[in-house]
C-alpha cells in the first residue's frame, strides 16, 4: 500500500470530500466515486484514513494547557436550544477584564479542532466560548459523521439564536469588558456574517469560507468585517462577488483575502486541506484584527 501524501491526492478528491463533508454525497457514494481515484498502489481504505480528520496528533494547544483555564460551561438559549454547552477558555489567573470572541464551529458540532481554535483565541489574550450546537441532541457525538447527521436534524435559524445567546453571555461575562468578536469557519462562516448581521453592536466579524448573508441582510451589518476564502472553493466563492459589491456600495468596512491554491477547509489542521502557510497567515491577520478592532 502507498504511503501517501497531500501531493499524491488528485484536486477531484478534494472535492469529492467536500461534497462528502457538505452532505452532497452519502458515504457509500463518496466510497463509489473514491474508488476511481484507487489506482496506482493507492487503495480505497487508505484515501479514507488520508481524508479523514486526525485529532489526535494535531491539537496545537492541549486541554490541559497549564497557562489557560478551560472548562466545559452551560448557558441559556431561549430563542434557540435551550441549554447549551460550550468550551470557555481564558489565560489562566487572568486579574483583568479581556475582550471576548465567540468560535464556531463547522457542520458538526464542538469537535477536538475548534475546542483546540478555542484555546488558540485565549493564548492570544482573549476570553473565548466555543458553543455546541448539537447541545439539544446530546452535544457532539465524538465522529464527524455522526455529528453531521445531527446537525442536520437541528434548524439553522436555531442554532443562529444559540450563538447569539453565547455573545450575550459571554459579554456580560465577569472577566469579558464587553467587547465581543466572531470567528466561524464552513457553517461557523456563515453564522459569523449572520451575527454581523444581527448584532449591530457586535466588535468584529472573521467568517471563514462562509455562506454570504443574502442582499437584504447583508446592508444591516455594522461590524468590521475580515473574510478568509480559499481559491480552489468555489462552491462558497460563488457567492463573493455579489456581497462585495454590496459590502462597498453601503460603505461596510471589510477586507477579504482569497488565499491561492488552497480548499475549503484550509485552516483546519486534522484533514490534508490545511495549508500550512495560509491558515498560519490567515490566522495572525484573523489576530491582529480581533486586537485592532476589539482592544
Amino acid at each position: 500500500m502507498k504511503d501517501l501524501k497531500k501531493e499524491d491526492i488528485k484536486q477531484e478528491v478534494f472535492d469529492l470530500y467536500d461534497d462528502y463533508a457538505h452532505n452532497k454525497l452519502n458515504r457509500r457514494q463518496f466510497v463509489e466515486k473514491l474508488s476511481l481515484y484507487a489506482v496506482g498502489g493507492i487503495t480505497i481504505s487508505s484515501l479514507l484514513n488520508f481524508m479523514s480528520p486526525d485529532y489526535i496528533n494535531t491539537l496545537l494547544v492541549q486541554p490541559d494547557d497549564p497557562t489557560l483555564d478551560s472548562e466545559y460551561i452551560t448557558y441559556n438559549s431561549p430563542k434557540g436550544g435551550g441549554q447549551i454547552k460550550g468550551l470557555l477558555s481564558q489565560p489562566k489567573d487572568n486579574k483583568t477584564k479581556l475582550p471576548g470572541i465567540i468560535v464556531v464551529h463547522e457542520n458538526r458540532g464542538l469537535n477536538p479542532y475548534i475546542e483546540d481554535v478555542g484555546r488558540r483565541t485565549a493564548k492570544e489574550g482573549f476570553i473565548s466560548l466555543a458553543p455546541d450546537a448539537l447541545s439539544p441532541l446530546g452535544g457532539y457525538p465524538g465522529n464527524d459523521d455522526d455529528g453531521r447527521a445531527l446537525q442536520k436534524k437541528r434548524n439553522q435559524q436555531d442554532m443562529l439564536e444559540d450563538f447569539i445567546a453565547a455573545y450575550n453571555y459571554l459579554k456580560t461575562h465577569e472577566n469579558c469588558d464587553g467587547n465581543v468578536g466572531v470567528v466561524g469557519f464552513c457553517f461557523g462562516g456563515w453564522i459569523a456574517n449572520m451575527m454581523a448581521v444581527r448584532l449591530p453592536e457586535l466588535g468584529a466579524a472573521v467568517p471563514y469560507y462562509g455562506r454570504q448573508p443574502e442582499a437584504e441582510d447583508a446592508v444591516k451589518i455594522k461590524a468590521p468585517l475580515l473574510l478568509q476564502y480559499g481559491e480552489l472553493d468555489t462552491r462558497v466563492n460563488a457567492g463573493w462577488p455579489a456581497f462585495e459589491k454590496i459590502l462597498k456600495e453601503n460603505n461596510i468596512e471589510h477586507t477579504a483575502y482569497i488565499y491561492p491554491e488552497v480548499n475549503h477547509g484550509f485552516h483546519n489542521n486534522t484533514t490534508p486541506r490545511y495549508d500550512k502557510a495560509a491558515a498560519t497567515l490567515s490566522w495572525e491577520r484573523t489576530i491582529a484584527f480581533f486586537k485592532k478592532h476589539l482592544q
